[in-house]
This record gives structure tokens, sequence and C-alpha cells, in this order.
């Protein structure tokens, strides 16, 4: 006979709300007002760092949405919930991202042709709002980055602006007085190159948990090698760690055993384990005689 018990924590994802809220509302006026004074001054580098910053304003109500929708319940027909939502929005986010790169590197390079005459003190003013409103922003998500991809989504995204802002007011500096009207498109070269590396990442590990890559945080032959050196265990197949959202991880195996423990303390202890040392919620094993005829469905993991 065949033994199988799941263990299934849904735990409420942290409110970010207000802090979507407030960065949201910062952002979109900063984008009005680097969009009006870039006009004004003809720079190239703050009408950029304002479509970027339209950019960040999307990303962060995708990331927004995909948080509330990962909230709601599950049901009969969506047993999961919404989790992998902010798996999608990460990747949308990223995409978004690099769609920027690509438009703010074709208008630099044709800039670079025929600098333009900006007036350097209004982009150091106004790129020096954007120091202040991103780097608060960014410090919304601080607690979270580290601990869900959605919210370190944003948390970089707002990070890398207040450091281009930062090269924004350089840029400025060098313009006002030294009369280096080329550092404006440079700059706004430089501004590409930050956004895509800030984006690489984020977009490769999105696109990972998208196919139900591993999660970049859990070591899979790790948990191989705590499942099989369990006592009683003779073998493991069928092993499958996959994201249910980009804070949630799942994971099903088979242990074949040499003698079935006497209660369910055995799966208690080993679900425990999986959490606390692999960041493992959703265990569900599955415990098989020796002289089981299960099916082995994976023959990667089969033994010979």
């Amino acid at each position: 006979m065949n033994r199988q018990v799941s263990h299934h924590h849904h735990n409420a994802p942290p409110d970010y709300n207000r802090a979507f809220a407030a960065g949201v509302i910062l952002n979109v006026g900063f984008v009005v007002i680097e969009a009006i004074f870039g006009v004004m001054s003809d720079s190239l580098a703050l009408l950029t760092d304002a479509g970027h910053n339209l950019s960040d304003v999307m990303g962060l109500l995708l990331a927004w949405g995909a948080a509330a929708l990962a909230k709601k319940r599950p049901s009969p027909r969506r047993t999961y919930g919404y989790s992998s939502a902010t798996i999608i929005a990460s990747v949308f986010s990223g995409l978004l991202l690099m769609g920027a790169v690509g438009a703010i590197g074709w208008e630099a390079v044709g800039r670079l042709v025929d600098p333009p005459q900006p007036a350097g003190k209004t982009i150091m003013i106004v790129a020096a709002i954007g120091v202040l409103i991103n780097t608060a922003t960014a410090l919304f998500f601080l607690s979270g980055k580290d601990h869900d991809l959605n919210i370190r989504g944003a948390f970089l995204h707002m990070a890398a602006d207040a450091a281009v802002s930062l090269g924004v007011v350089i840029s400025g500096a060098f313009i006002l007085f030294l009369g280096y009207n080329w550092m404006d498109p440079v700059i706004s070269l430089v501004i590409a190159a930050v956004i895509f590396l800030s984006t690489w990442g984020l977009l490769r590990d999105s696109l990972n948990l998208a196919v139900d890559a591993v999660p970049r945080n859990v070591d899979p032959e790790a948990v191989r090698e705590y499942l099989s050196g369990l006592p009683g265990v003779h073998a493991l197949h069928d092993l499958h760690i996959w994201p249910m959202s980009t804070t949630d991880t799942a994971l099903t195996a088979h242990l074949v055993m040499d003698l079935f423990p006497e209660s369910d303390t055995f799966l208690n202890e080993v679900a425990k384990i999986l959490e606390s040392r692999f960041s493992i919620k959703h265990p569900t094993i599955q415990m098989e005689r020796f002289d089981s005829d299960v099916v082995c469905h994976q023959s990667l993991h089969c033994a010979d």
C-alpha cells in the first residue's frame, strides 16, 4: 500500500499596497515633470529617463496587480490560486525594460552625430529630484527584495532609476560647467546599459520560473541528498521541484521505504526540514514499499 501525505501551507504574502500606491503616485508625477522640462531644455537624457520612468510605472502596476492576485484564495478550478501571476508580471516587466533599452540606445546614437544644446542647470535640478523620488520608492520595497522576485523587480527598477538620475545630474554638470554637450547622449547610453544590466538577472530568473525551473535559492542536489539519506529510505524517484509563485516553492517525491514509519511524525519532520533548510513550503511525499509496483515516471530519477 502506498502512503501519500501533502503538507500545504497557504500563507498570505506581505501587503505592499501602500508601497505600490506611493511609488506609482510619486513616479507618475516625476514623469510629467521630466517630460515637460526635457522638452523645454531639449535634453535627451531627461526625455529618455522620463520614458524609462514611465515604463517603471507600468512595471509597478503589473507587480501590484500580480501581488493582489496572489492573495486570492485557491478554488476548485484553480487549486494553486493566482500565485503564478507574480511570475508572469516579472517576465513582462523585464521584457518591457528591455524594449526601453533598445529605444534609448537607438535615439542616443543618433544624437551623438549631432549633439543638441541642452540646458545643463535644468537637467541637474530635475534629475536631482529624481534621485530623491526613486530612492524613496526603492526603500519602500527594501524589506521584501530578498524574498520575492516580484518585489525584487520593483526594488531594482527604482534603485536603478536613482542611479540613472544621478548620472543625469552628472551629465548636466558637464554641460553647464564644461560645455560638453555630447555628454547628454553619452549618459543616455550609460542609462541604457544600467537598465540592461539591472534587468537581465530579473528577466533570466523570471523566465526560468515561468518554465517551472528549480528556483535559484534551492539546490536540487542537496534536496535529493537529504531525502535519499532519510532513515528507512531505500530509493528516491520522481523528484520534482518547481515555483508556485515568486515566493512559494513546491516539491513532490516518491520515497521507496524499507520499513514504513509507524506515524506521520516522520513526514511532519521532513516537511519542517524542507521548509527551514530549503525554503520549500509545499512538499508532497509519497511513500512506497520496497516491493511496490508503482511505476517511475521520470527516467532521470529512476533506479537501475
